[in-house]
């Protein structure tokens, strides 16, 4: 089982965050511990997070705290169609660490996470097919690692 839906405040301790552009809009970041198992059968717990976007006075009006938790579960979903379309690369699925964006047959894959209410929400995935171009970029941050390491010795 997931640990619970936590709600989280920036910095400055406040958990509903005021767009800087609109002071009409605000977002909510929430947090969850999720366990995750990939292809090879490693499992590990991880942290995911989503916001929630709506009106500062909406929000303001959810009189959620740091720390509550919450019923529900944060998901994720794929797409290859941008969820944002003035800024689509905010939404690449990457490939871990490599900075490599998830493709199928050359389109990219966007990846967005959501909290919902829903016990029967669930994810939404798109496999990539450009395996051998993250492998590359794999291999070659194992022989920058290689090589930070011979320069140590």
């Amino acid at each position: 089982m997931n640990a619970k839906v936590k709600v989280t405040a920036d910095e400055l301790g406040n958990v509903v965050v005021v767009s800087k552009n609109n002071p009409n809009w605000a977002h909510i970041r929430v947090e969850q511990k999720v366990k995750v198992f990939d292809e090879t059968g490693f499992g590990r717990t991880k942290k995911i997070s989503a916001l929630i976007h709506g009106t500062t006075e909406d929000l303001k009006d959810f009189g959620w705290l740091n720390g509550q938790e919450l019923a529900g579960r944060i998901i994720f979903k794929e797409s290859l169609e941008p969820f944002n379309t003035r800024e689509p690369e905010r939404d690449y699925k990457i490939a871990g660490k490599t900075g490599i964006v998830c493709c199928l047959d050359g389109q990219p894959i966007y990846r967005k996470t959501f909290y919902t209410e829903s016990a029967n929400a669930a994810n939404v995935s798109i496999a990539h097919n450009n395996t051998e171009d993250i492998r590359a970029a794999y291999a070659s941050v194992a022989e920058e690692v290689e090589d930070s390491n011979m320069t140590d010795l």
